[in-house]
């Protein structure tokens, strides 16, 4: 399984994982509705705070699924194939910031090959 890697949206800084040389730091996704999960110490899978991204992505989406992970594999493919509707979780360097409706840029290091 490869990782799953990020740019923060408020910094375009890289998102390290924990398996790489690069020290890894704060990471906040923030949803639609106001809700923010902080992840001190990104692993590299795509979990943010304990939850997923891409289930807190399917949620935004209204995509139903009997199971987790088909609920996961909906919406990496929606992700990297969006609609014009489609809504994305924000990912920022800092506490406190505002929802807005933007899809964060991968890192071409997969936050491990710097």
């Amino acid at each position: 399984m490869g990782f799953f890697s990020f740019k923060t949206q408020d910094t375009r800084r890289s998102i390290a994982n924990y398996h790489s040389r690069k020290p890894t730091f704060d990471v906040y996704m923030v949803d639609n509705k106001g809700n923010e999960y902080h992840e001190p110490n990104y692993a590299g899978y795509g979990r943010f705070g304990g939850i997923d991204y891409f289930v807190v992505m399917a949620e935004m989406n209204g995509i139903q699924a009997d199971t987790e992970q088909r609920l996961r594999s909906h919406a990496i493919d929606l992700y990297y194939n969006p609609q014009s509707d489609t809504l994305f979780p924000n990912l920022y360097a800092k506490a406190g910031r505002t929802w807005r409706n933007k899809r964060p840029d991968d890192c071409k290091y997969q936050g491990f090959f710097y």
